[in-house]
């Protein structure tokens, strides 16, 4: 094989492809990329058997074929060469000469006999979406998906399509994120549940897209867009009934600047030490919300922020990061805090809608 492709589009593709690096040693291959070259076009590969990415760039090919390149090596060699050509040939057997310009490095190649067969995944249904939506919604609610594999189901992003709206809700069982976006040119209806490492990996790639494709076979899920395509398996089971968990009523709600309530709680929080909690007072009379963090032998911080309460005088208190993703990923100028009591989960949603929930458990206070 030997082909020539410019060195921007080269490592672009690169990029794509190498989120479905494994670092598994028991199965070198798996931490390769293939290449494969013909008609003009280069067709690169990557998998580690739980997501598989495929993609393609247009390059000049003197001489077709297929090779395995070392994936993390040939992409750190590609993106510490200049703006030009990159030429790769493997004309000698076990390995692939690299050169552009006065550059040139020889890498040992593995063999592509080796390298899984790309899923030939079927979509029983699939539908169209706009990139910028699906992906600013991922940022959002991901923030909540578990890393605790002993409950698979947690690590998930459960995204819904029906009656033209778009549904993303992730939880790990110490707060819950929900988002709802209508869209107005797509029809169809799906509901699949996406490893969340998967999801926020398109999330990232397809932003630079107009469209991303979301199709669903019986145990994968299927994304397109650009020239890329990326398979990953669906987490089977049922995603909580996450309705019954978000509180129909409440006893305080406290209207808050955005900016200001963020800029509070990432002052606060710097004396919120070794898991102390946040705390958070209401005084519905004076219009005030004080945030007060405290940690033994080092120190505690107090601030107060002017609100728009409703209802009764309450104090409480959460984990300091948790609070702060939550009013990091909500939208608008203004969020609204609710509490039913201080045992309750808090909900921060956004001051004029419905369409962003995010709950959070409170830290019991001794």
């Amino acid at each position: 094989m030997k082909v020539s492709v410019a060195r921007g589009e080269l490592l672009e593709a690169l990029s794509a492809v190498s989120k479905g690096l494994s670092s598994r040693t028991t199965l070198p291959i798996l931490s390769g990329i293939h290449i494969s070259a013909i008609d003009d076009t280069l067709i690169l590969q990557s998998t580690d058997l739980e997501i598989s990415i495929k993609t393609k760039t247009k390059g000049r090919v003197e001489e077709a074929g297929q090779t395995v390149l070392p994936g993390k090596l040939i992409i750190d060699i590609v993106r510490s060469l200049p703006e030009a050509a990159v030429t790769i040939d493997t004309s000698n057997k076990g390995s692939a000469v690299v050169t552009c310009v006065q550059s040139s490095f020889t890498v040992r190649t593995l063999s592509p006999e080796d390298f899984p067969r790309f899923p030939e995944a079927e979509a029983a249904k699939a539908l169209s979406l706009p990139s910028e939506i699906f992906s600013k919604v991922v940022h959002q609610v991901s923030k909540a998906v578990s890393r605790d594999e002993t409950r698979p189901i947690l690590t998930g992003v459960l995204v819904v399509v029906e009656s033209g709206t778009l549904r993303m809700v992730a939880t790990d069982s110490y707060r819950l994120c929900l988002k709802e976006v209508v869209l107005e040119d797509v029809s169809g209806e799906i509901e699949v549940v996406v490893p969340g490492r998967a999801i926020e990996d398109v999330a990232r790639l397809a932003a630079s897209t107009e469209r991303v494709s979301l199709g669903v076979s019986d145990n994968q899920v299927i994304f397109t867009f650009g020239d890329t395509v990326f398979i990953s398996r669906r987490i089977e089971g049922s995603f909580p009934n996450y309705r019954q968990l978000i509180p129909k009523e409440h006893q305080t709600r406290a209207v808050i600047d955005r900016v200001e309530f963020t800029e509070a709680i990432k002052r606060v929080s710097l004396l919120a030490q070794h898991n102390a909690p946040l705390r958070i007072g209401v005084n519905v009379a004076d219009h005030i919300l004080t945030l007060t963090a405290q940690t033994q032998d080092v120190g505690e911080a107090k601030e107060d922020i002017e609100i728009q309460p409703v209802g009764e005088d309450v104090e409480m208190a959460f984990n300091h990061a948790y609070l702060m993703e939550g009013v990091s990923v909500s939208e608008g100028e203004k969020v609204a805090l609710e509490i039913v009591s201080p045992l309750k989960p808090g909900i921060i949603k956004s001051a004029d809608g419905e369409d962003f929930i995010y709950l959070l458990m409170p830290v019991r206070l001794g």
